[in-house]
């Protein structure tokens, strides 16, 4: 123990010493900051600082490169905040927010709005419409995601309810696949409890069936129950409430749905098992999808979609912005680029406000540090601990 006691002393003396050296930079690039204020010369230099990083790479030898490099990038990332608080460079409201292609101007929540899901009654996604905008909303299911974005784009719908990720099989594909493809944005979200039933038409029981309809992510969420009746074959659907609908419709005492209780009670089928999914909390997150942004009262939650370049450390420098201004990062998912072979489209979402002079001086700097770069949308978190 006193030899542990001893190398602590030594790093705390080194500790002392970096701390001094780190003053003494700041109060430099604070020289650096006033020069370029006189002459009008931009915060950042993408090549200089490319160049100090490689170089501060090769100084610390093979072995510590990329750790050096980490390091810098978070010492450069505050350097460029304090020349900017200096400079007053700070990124101008409300410009910004929906930066990349041209966007029409954020508008206020429609009233009495025509909302679209996927699916049709019964499903999930319309349970979702039923939280965002009550009872009493004026929703239609449409058979494909990419149905309910045409509509958006047409102008046949004002708002989408779409299924984002689940609790249990991680993200949904197609619609960050589509919220690359569309020029779209997310201005709300809710979360949805799922409990999936087994069921089938009256007459049917556990010994009579040999197919199972349900949307792949039902199945994917219920493999462990039906692992345990190997004789039984998934069959994907386009959706839950629809399996539900055509096994009632075909009346065949071999074919079962996976879906929500309230299926089987508007298609007038027996629940043959309840909670039949393998995690007992599974949560599906929706998210409201609209045709052009909206910035409302108490959004704190920032979603964005970039491109990074094929170089060490890019995903480490955007996580260094986010922690420089105090951000915290609540999602990223990554998808292929098609007709690009190991190249990624990020998406990510952190916390953060349209009002908040750091958030915007923040998605300032990861414009500069990705490619591609767009907001989303900024909406009030609500997810729901289950």
């Amino acid at each position: 123990m006193e030899e542990l006691k001893q190398l602590r002393q030594e790093i705390d003396r080194i500790d002392r010493q970096m701390v001094e050296l780190f003053r003494q930079r700041m109060a430099v690039t604070r020289r650096v900051g006033q020069y370029k204020l006189e002459r009008g010369l931009p915060v950042l230099d993408e090549a200089r600082e490319r160049q100090v990083l490689e170089e501060k790479g090769r100084l610390a030898g093979e072995e510590l490169r990329v750790s050096a490099i980490t390091l810098f990038q978070t010492i450069m990332a505050l350097s460029r905040r304090q020349q900017r608080d200096l400079m007053g460079e700070h990124s101008a409201h409300p410009s910004l927010p929906f930066h990349g292609k041209e966007s029409p101007a954020p508008r206020e929540r429609v009233e009495h709005p025509r909302v679209v899901y996927q699916g049709v009654p019964g499903a999930y996604s319309e349970q979702a419409c039923i939280n965002v905008f009550g009872p009493g909303v004026d929703a239609r299911g449409l058979e494909q995601f990419e149905d309910n974005f045409k509509a958006l784009k047409e102008g046949r719908a004002d708002y989408a309810v779409l299924p984002i990720e689940n609790s249990s099989t991680g993200g949904i594909r197609q619609i960050y696949d589509l919220l690359s493809q569309y020029e779209c944005y997310l201005v709300g979200e809710t979360t949805v409890r799922v409990e999936h039933c087994l069921m089938a038409p009256e007459g049917a029981d556990l010994t009579t069936i040999t197919h199972v309809y349900s949307h792949e992510q039902g199945l994917f969420q219920c493999e462990q129950y039906l692992a345990a009746h190997p004789n039984w074959h998934p069959v994907p659907q386009a959706d839950t409430a629809g399996s539900a609908r055509m096994v009632a419709a075909c009346g065949d005492l071999t074919k079962a749905a996976i879906c929500s209780q309230r299926a089987a009670e508007i298609y007038g089928l027996k629940i043959l098992a309840r909670g039949i999914n393998h995690n007992s909390r599974n949560t599906t997150r929706f998210v409201v999808v609209s045709p052009v942004p909206e910035l409302h009262e108490g959004a704190n939650k920032v979603s964005t979609m970039f491109v990074l370049p094929h170089e060490a450390g890019s995903l480490n420098q955007v996580l260094t912005v986010l922690a420089v201004h105090g951000l915290n990062m609540v999602k990223l998912e990554s998808r292929p680029i098609p007709e690009h072979s190991w190249e990624y489209l990020f998406f990510m979402e952190f916390t953060g406000s349209m009002e908040q002079q750091e958030t915007l001086d923040a998605i300032h700097e990861l414009i500069q540090s990705t490619g591609d770069f767009r907001v989303l949308g900024c909406f009030p978190s609500d997810l729901k601990q289950e």
